[in-house]
């Protein structure tokens, strides 16, 4: 994964847990704007989170955060 990926969903994992708490959960799409307006970063993140980790649809962003900070 791309290292601008990896700092965009490490800054919004910790935006959400600052704001709601270890508890909170999020989507892939949480790293996106309502509108597609990259689908080559979009789909590799889709592939990060769905292939390649089988990840559920939510996921606690504190997990998200350890994996792309570990490098998984």
């Amino acid at each position: 994964m791309r290292q601008s990926l990896r700092e965009k969903i490490i800054k919004v994992c910790e935006q959400k847990i600052d704001k709601k708490g270890e508890g909170v959960g999020l989507s892939f799409y949480a790293f996106f704007a309502n509108k597609n307006d990259d689908s080559e970063v979009l789909m590799e993140a889709a592939t990060w989170w769905i292939q390649t980790h089988q990840l559920d649809h939510f996921e606690k962003a504190l997990k998200v955060k350890e994996m792309v900070k570990s490098g998984l």
